[in-house]
């Protein structure tokens, strides 16, 4: 098995679980070095009050053939966040990938509530966890990141650019949150091209994370029951494939042609040629757009 990112560095900020972990593992398995960060530990949980922990997503990237090193960090800190950087720093000297997947957001949410209906402080909160860690972790972790050319930074969010563009995301937080994440990967885009560097914004389609899992009472054997719910969910796929995609374009020597731009994991796909775990590149933002959106019945035959 190739590893193209045999002695690269690697910071993946949110790896405790879903896209995040994901991210990490396959990074991993193409032989970076990952640190995970996150707040939810074998000791303490965080308010997602959920089990996955990043000691266990740490353990996954180096079973997949990487290093994995679990840190502890609450990424609204900056003493924890520059602390971190250092460690980077003085453990390998130089950073080749850094990935913003902090949100942390999901029990704060309130739907299709219009904004005078919105709790200020859940929404706030929202905000906070979603832009502010995004631009903290930035600010520390970039100035490592530029001393050589060819560094990455990879923006995840929901949605790309142009599909929140014209989408109501169903609650003003939410949809704040969403777009700025896009733009904060056009904003770095012009900051790091000087330096040789990209920025990306990277969406998955829809994700089977372990909560989304939970939700259909399903497990990864069995997804395709959840259909019997939400007959979309047959276009749905894991964590691993917008992993993949991260690792597609860290491994890409050509990659600063994404500079700025915002993509998709089953567009991604088609350029580079992974796939998911069972060997089909689904394309959820195609299916949305020519299935969803247009009130078809759910197929996702020629989607995959």
């Amino acid at each position: 098995m190739t590893q193209p990112l045999t002695g690269k560095i690697a910071l993946v900020a949110g790896a405790t679980r879903g896209a995040g972990r994901q991210i990490a593992v396959q990074l991993g398995a193409a032989g970076a070095t990952v640190y995970a960060t996150g707040r939810s530990t074998r000791q303490r949980r965080s308010e997602m009050d959920r089990p996955e922990t990043i000691e266990e997503t740490a353990e996954l990237v180096t079973a997949a053939g990487g290093t994995g090193i679990a840190v502890p960090v609450d990424h609204l800190d900056p003493d924890q966040v520059r602390r971190l950087v250092e460690r980077i720093d003085a453990e390998k000297g130089r950073l080749d990938v850094l990935v913003n997947d902090i949100w942390g957001a999901d029990p704060l949410i309130t739907w299709e509530k219009p904004v005078w209906e919105q709790p200020l402080d859940a929404g706030f909160r929202t905000l906070r966890l979603a832009v502010d860690t995004h631009i903290i972790t930035s600010h520390f972790a970039l100035p490592l990141l530029i001393r050589n050319p060819g560094g990455l930074v990879v923006e995840i969010g929901d949605g790309t650019r142009e599909y929140n563009d014209r989408t109501y995301r169903l609650s003003v937080f939410y949809d704040l949150a969403k777009m700025s994440v896009n733009r904060l990967a056009f904003t770095q885009a012009h900051e790091l091209a000087p330096h040789g560097c990209t920025a990306v914004a990277l969406t998955p389609g829809w994700l089977r994370s372990e909560a989304m899992l939970e939700h259909f009472g399903v497990t990864e054997a069995n997804w395709r029951d959840g259909a019997a719910k939400e007959p979309h969910f047959v276009m749905s796929e894991t964590p691993a494939f917008v992993g993949r995609a991260v690792a597609a374009l860290a491994a890409d020597p050509d990659r600063a042609r994404w500079n700025g731009q915002s993509v998709d994991s089953g567009g991604l796909a088609q350029v580079y040629g992974f796939t998911d775990l069972d060997g089909t590149r689904p394309h959820w933002a195609r299916y949305h757009d020519e299935v969803v959106a247009t009130g078809r019945p759910a197929d996702d035959t020629g989607y995959r």
